[in-house]
């Protein structure tokens, strides 16, 4: 797979809302979920894009980073939702995605490649600068709930958002709980 050294990484901030905006919108699964699957209750996201878009500018414009764009020649070619984990509520609603202790942790929580870009090593450019990103920002330890597929098939349509176990197996992480044959706690020390 290539390595992807010509991308730029660029936060989600009002400067750079119009570019995750668009990036979004041409994304059928994206612009239905803005990435917030796991920062609000299920009752509450399916069925309102618009109020979920509208969650995710406010988030951006009260200085809350929620994740970067990858940027290759002035395109907007990834996404990656990272932050501490308090900011995913909706870990702790999920049975398996539970806290396993009371350690502060980042949680990488969504991955959004754009068409052309996939099975090229995108995700594991993108778990990288997460890694930094959240290093950068004083983590000690980084958080991944990515599906366990020994076999290589999906399952259904959509659950590889989280990236998959072993991408994140070749990058240092160790699963830290097996609470779930779908998906599972990873983490990386930093």
């Amino acid at each position: 797979m290539p390595e992807f050294t010509a991308l730029v990484f660029r936060e989600v901030t009002p400067a750079t809302w119009a570019d995750f905006e668009t990036f979004f919108q041409n994304d059928p699964a994206c612009n239905m979920c803005w990435c917030m699957y796991w920062r609000k209750p299920r009752s509450q996201l399916f069925g309102h894009a618009t109020e979920n878009k509208a969650d995710m500018q406010r988030i951006v414009h009260t200085d809350t980073v929620p994740g970067f764009l990858a940027y290759k020649d002035g395109q907007v070619v990834g996404w990656c939702s990272v932050a501490p984990r308090s900011h995913y509520s909706g870990l702790d609603r999920s049975p398996p995605l539970k806290p396993i202790d009371d350690e502060p942790v980042w949680s990488i929580t969504c991955f959004v490649v754009a068409k052309g870009y996939h099975r090229k090593g995108m995700t594991t450019a993108l778990i990288k600068e997460a890694v930094r990103y959240a290093k950068e920002h004083g983590a000690t330890i980084v958080e991944a709930y990515p599906l366990v597929n020994p076999d290589g098939k999906f399952r259904k349509p959509g659950e590889s958002f989280m990236g998959f176990a072993s991408t994140f197996e070749e990058l240092g992480f160790t699963q830290v709980s097996e609470r779930s044959e779908v998906r599972n706690i990873m983490r990386l020390n930093l």
